[in-house]
């Protein structure tokens, strides 16, 4: 034995090395792939940098050529002005050095109708005498120059930006109930830079460090502001959940945080086709009742029965399950049965029903293994349920060993069933509001399956939750049931 939990103890040692080899694998692959996507990102920040100055310098010199063509303009309307007033001044100048020569006072008679004083008053306002001699614009372009000395040593600064350092979760304030995870973290240093977090989840049957093969993929909670999340509405169908968070700034997202597995373990099972009676029809978590779904076959497997020296048909011994549970024969009669294909060994667990609104007859609760197949439910020593009946008249009762309570209280839409088989008992709840239905309290000497009878309608089981934080609080707090329900406790 010894040897053998030595070998079992290697096997499983080398199983976490071959998927620890696998991760590094595919650790190496992801770097590589994530080096190549890193130098594609730099490429097209260098081009779209390129890009912006090629841009910047063609904005630039542009508004260089206008500013040259605007000085140009201007000087070139001086140089005309210039030349025009230069062509009128030469002629009054021409006129007034012609009249200065005039000597003879004979010649100054023969002219004396000219106005001399208009032919003043023309050369003194000349346009010559108007013009500036300054040029309106300087040659000079040092206002259109740049230092790109800051942007230099700005540029020359550039460098990989700050990535968010791994956030680190905080187990001690990780939270499983209710069917809902809250999951905490903190950053190793505080960074003022961090935009959003992202929470990766999958659920796994391991509780170490996550798996590759055989895993399913993560799923992903992104823009989380806060540095706590909760994921609820989970069915807890897998014994772990794995987690991991990696912070995000504006530009970029930094590493996981190291993963941590949380136990999200609960009762999971399904209804057991081969325990069900002929008149009911199950699919995994739903029983239907069926009223011709027995009664040809029924004739059909009696006369093969007649015939034949072989087992019954009825007895169904293939599946691993029911050949584990002794080969177990269908429910027949009126016990219109149907039993869980998981048994109730110890701990303390809850599932929930529902029934349909058409639904004449039903009954919830548990059993010892192996029942007569033509026990019901709470009218033996071995099975204790609450009974709903429709027909007529509603009633509603709590069953045990034929025993049965009226429970004067509403019939809820959905039942909640706790189970602790280690402190012997078993209540009802409804499970919208919480509020107990019914206690019984025995000493559970084997492992219970859940039971289910139906006639006329249908039921849904709902596996795979957790027991509520309001049932383990009533539990705490409920003590005085016991006397109340004592003739239906003879366990």
């Amino acid at each position: 034995e010894t040897l053998q939990r030595i070998v079992s103890t290697l096997v499983n040692k080398n199983d976490e090395i071959h998927n620890f080899i696998d991760m590094l694998n595919h650790t190496i692959s992801n770097v590589q792939v994530n080096s190549s996507n890193a130098i594609s990102e730099l490429d097209e920040e260098f081009d779209g940098l390129y890009s912006v100055l090629h841009e910047m310098k063609g904005s630039m010199a542009n508004t260089i050529q206008q500013e040259e063509a605007r000085k140009i303009q201007a000087l070139q309307d001086q140089l005309s002005q210039c030349s025009h007033a230069l062509e009128s001044s030469e002629e009054l100048l021409e006129l007034a050095v012609q009249s200065l020569d005039i000597k003879n006072p004979v010649e100054l008679l023969e002219v004396e109708n000219i106005d001399w004083m208009y032919v003043k008053q023309v050369v003194t306002v000349a346009s010559a005498f108007r013009l500036s001699l300054k040029p309106k614009v300087s040659d000079s372009m040092t206002h259109m120059m740049v230092d790109f000395a800051l942007e230099k040593r700005m540029l020359q600064a550039v460098k990989f930006l700050p990535v968010p350092k791994a956030p680190e979760i905080d187990v001690a304030a990780c939270l499983v109930a209710d069917n809902c995870i809250t999951i905490s973290w903190r950053m190793p240093e505080e960074d003022s830079r961090i935009d959003h977090f992202v929470l990766e989840y999958r659920k796994t049957n391991f509780d170490g460090l996550p798996r590759l093969k055989g895993e399913q993929r993560w799923e992903l909670v992104d823009y989380i502001k806060a540095t706590q999340y909760t994921l609820s509405g989970l069915k807890f169908d897998t014994k772990y959940m794995n987690l991991r968070v990696q912070a995000c700034n504006k530009a970029v997202a930094g590493e996981y945080s190291d993963p941590v597995t949380l136990e999200t373990k609960a009762f999971l099972f399904s209804l057991d086709s081969t325990s069900s009676h002929l008149n009911l029809k199950v699919e995994d978590t739903y029983v239907e009742w069926d009223p011709t779904g027995g009664k040809g076959q029924e004739k059909i497997k009696g006369k093969e029965n007649k015939n034949s020296n072989t087992a019954s048909p009825k007895r169904s011994t293939n599946s691993p399950r029911a050949s584990a549970r002794g080969g177990r024969d269908r429910f027949a009669g009126e016990s219109y049965t149907v039993l869980g294909d998981t048994a109730v060994e110890s701990g303390q667990h809850y599932w929930e029903v529902r029934a349909q609104k058409d639904c004449k007859s039903y009954s919830v609760g548990v059993t010892y293994r192996n029942p007569g197949k033509f026990d019901q439910l709470g009218k033996t020593n071995s099975s204790w349920c609450i009974h709903i009946n429709n027909w007529l008249q509603t009633t509603f009762s709590a069953k045990h060993n034929n025993k049965a309570k009226t429970l004067d209280i509403p019939v809820p839409d959905r039942i909640g069933v706790y189970c602790d088989f280690d402190g012997g008992q078993l209540s009802f709840y409804n499970a919208s509001s919480k509020a107990l239905l019914h206690t019984f309290r025995a000493k559970f000497t084997q492992p219970l399956l859940p039971g289910f009878m139906i006639w006329c309608g249908g039921l849904t089981v709902s596996t795979g939750l957790q027991v509520p934080s309001a049932v383990k609080t009533l539990q705490k707090s409920e003590n005085g049931l016991g006397g109340s329900t004592s003739s239906l406790n003879n366990a």
